[in-house]
């Protein structure tokens, strides 16, 4: 199990499912508590990347509890088969050309184009097994300013960037924009029915 292994000892390693070159690990998110650290960060090998994501991507999550052992050549090997790597990499949200897990966004701070800072990420929403956006919980101030509930969902499609030393989510537009976008108002208007 990779509770045996610094993730210091794991980086640059090449990642196998059987034979199967994966690709190498690349670090994983900072963050000060360890529940919000369950993946990874792998750099994908293009053609894997092709054959088993639905659109590749440079970078995906790799959930700790896939490590199985490091191989006698100093490889990670995988205790699942590419198939469950698949249905996980399914499993996430796409920011730019990466993939993050849940765990890679949760407490995540959630900052607007132009640098303000809205609130942190508390959950993801899920509708028809895709997540569709972030659970927001607002800072007070933001709340009280834009008379906000205490939640409200960020759509997937509005995630610019993430700083990864910052742990923080950047929008595509400003909050005021946001607020007014058709897939933000139908996020937080009809989310909880469906």
């Amino acid at each position: 199990m990779v509770e045996d292994y610094e993730i210091q000892e794991l980086i640059e390693r090449d990642v196998y499912v059987g034979d199967k070159y994966v690709g190498v690990i690349v670090g994983e998110r900072f963050h000060p508590r360890d529940e919000f650290v369950k993946s990874m960060r792998i750099k994908v090998e293009d053609e894997v990347a092709s054959e088993f994501m639905r659109k590749p991507a440079d970078l995906a999550p790799l959930a700790k509890e896939l490590v199985h052992s490091i191989r006698p050549d100093g490889g990670v090997k995988l205790s699942k088969s590419m198939r469950e790597l698949q249905r996980r990499w399914r499993n996430t949200v796409r920011i730019e050309k990466d993939l993050y897990a849940p765990d890679e966004l949760v407490d995540r701070a959630v900052l607007d184009n132009d640098g303000m800072d809205i609130g942190n990420v508390i959950d993801l929403i899920k509708i028809k097994r895709t997540y569709k956006g972030l659970l927001v919980k607002p800072h007070f101030m933001i709340r009280a300013r834009h008379s906000l509930p205490e939640t409200i969902a960020v759509p997937c499609g509005q995630l610019a960037k993430t700083t990864n030393r910052l742990d923080e989510v950047i929008l595509k537009c400003t909050f005021s924009r946001l607020t007014t976008l058709p897939s933000y108002l139908k996020l937080n208007g009809h989310w909880e029915e469906e």
